[in-house]
């Protein structure tokens, strides 16, 4: 499932092309996370205010991709109460962790695969929940994302994958 090299973008603040973007994907990032919440527990299985900010922040570079993840969370939790004022701190951390990682890993390797995403996803969570926990000193807060979120970072290794190759293919 590895791909040749492609081209991935790394888009500037000067531009205007790369606000457009940005609002696309947090236009999908503050939708989506609504819909995940139909279902109970959704929110906190599915992951989805970082789903856009990985295709953002790969596609488009750590620019987008930053753009979108401070703006996703700020506007959710004024727009809807959620994500709650309390932990916008760190999963705004975690959103910017994701850009960054996500937006390097583009660059550096130049393709996309499902190995490099699941690389990406992996280490944000690990480091993000290193530091919920030095945050909020509460381990088992800590580590849910990485036990009953599961789901979530399926669904942005795999669906991050095939919505970055149908993005490649435009």
């Amino acid at each position: 499932m590895n791909s040749p090299a492609i081209k991935l973008y790394s888009l500037s603040y000067k531009e205007s092309r790369t606000y457009l973007i940005a609002s696309a994907f947090v236009i999908g990032n503050v939708l989506f996370p609504q819909l995940c919440h139909l279902i109970p527990g959704g929110g906190t299985m599915f992951l989805p205010i970082y789903f856009f900010t990985l295709i953002a922040a790969y596609k488009y570079g750590w620019k987008a991709g930053l753009i979108t993840a401070v703006l996703s969370p700020l506007l959710n939790n004024i727009l809807f109460g959620m994500p709650m004022t309390a932990s916008l701190p760190i999963i705004m951390f975690k959103s910017v962790l994701l850009a960054t990682i996500a937006g390097y890993t583009a660059q550096r390797f130049n393709k996309v695969s499902l190995l490099l995403l699941a690389c990406v996803v992996v280490s944000y969570q690990i480091i993000g929940g290193l530091a919920e926990w030095g945050y909020t000193g509460n381990i088992s807060m800590a580590l849910q994302d990485l036990s009953i979120g599961i789901p979530g970072m399926i669904l942005q290794i795999a669906g991050g994958y095939l919505l970055i190759r149908y993005l490649l293919k435009r």
